[in-house]
């Protein structure tokens, strides 16, 4: 059985992406097959941080996005064990996944062919967020399993969270809740600007490398992250 994860939220900026290779990150250090698939035309994360395990995907393209269901289906497992696909979402393609879904009767066929399909809503603190978890819950209600990623480097307060009732909403569809803690900013512009993956940010010494501290800092943070992801058993 395969486990199809969408990395979304809709909106630009709150963390899709970071949150994308922080889960990348992951199953490579836990040894967990998977494949990335990026929605992204201009600057895909995946494509960029993680070349080797992902593919670029068309958001408006049937046939595109059929490739996403037809790689969970050809191999479900490696070596016995489950593999995952990632897909990260651009900001802006819900409605095109949505009709595509639809259109294609992917919820239906995914319960016949015994994958489990994910949407990881990516939010900050503002109220944007909550109103396209709204959406979103409204749209699929209790056909989609949700995590809800808390993203604390796109800010700290989710009071209004709290206080719209989608939250427990959500909790009451079973959805699960995770936090990403934030993260020094300059350790993550290096990071960026140089295009490292999480694993080689931790390790690297050259010249272009982070600091001691630096490296302790994402290490730190990366460990936090994994404890969050560990809760959801992927």
């Amino acid at each position: 059985m395969a486990h199809i994860h969408f990395i979304g939220g809709e909106k630009g900026g709150v963390g899709k992406s970071l949150v994308a290779r922080l889960l990348a990150q992951y199953l490579i250090d836990h040894e967990q097959p998977f494949l990335g698939f990026d929605t992204d035309r201009s600057h895909g994360a995946l494509m960029r941080f993680y070349a080797g395990y992902a593919s670029p995907v068309v958001v408006d393209s049937y046939e595109s996005l059929d490739a996403i269901i037809e790689a969970a289906v050809a191999e479900p497992a490696v070596d016995g064990t489950q593999r995952c696909i990632l897909v990260d979402l651009a900001a802006q393609t819900q409605d095109a996944l949505t009709q595509w879904m639809d259109d294609s009767g992917v919820l239906e066929l995914a319960g016949e062919m015994g994958l489990v399909l994910s949407y990881w809503h990516v939010m900050d603190s503002g109220r944007d967020s909550v109103d396209l978890l709204k959406k979103l819950l409204d749209r699929f209600g209790s056909r989609l399993n949700y995590v809800l990623v808390q993203n604390h480097i796109r800010g700290d307060n989710f009071d209004l969270l709290e206080a719209s009732g989608e939250k427990q909403r959500a909790l009451d569809l079973n959805a699960r809740v995770i936090n990403i803690k934030r993260l020094h900013e300059a350790a993550m512009i290096k990071i960026d600007g140089h295009s490292s993956s999480f694993w080689s940010a931790t390790q690297r010494t050259d010249d272009h490398a982070l600091g001691i501290l630096e490296r302790q800092r994402v290490k730190l943070w990366l460990k936090s992250a994994y404890s969050e992801i560990d809760s959801l058993h992927i």
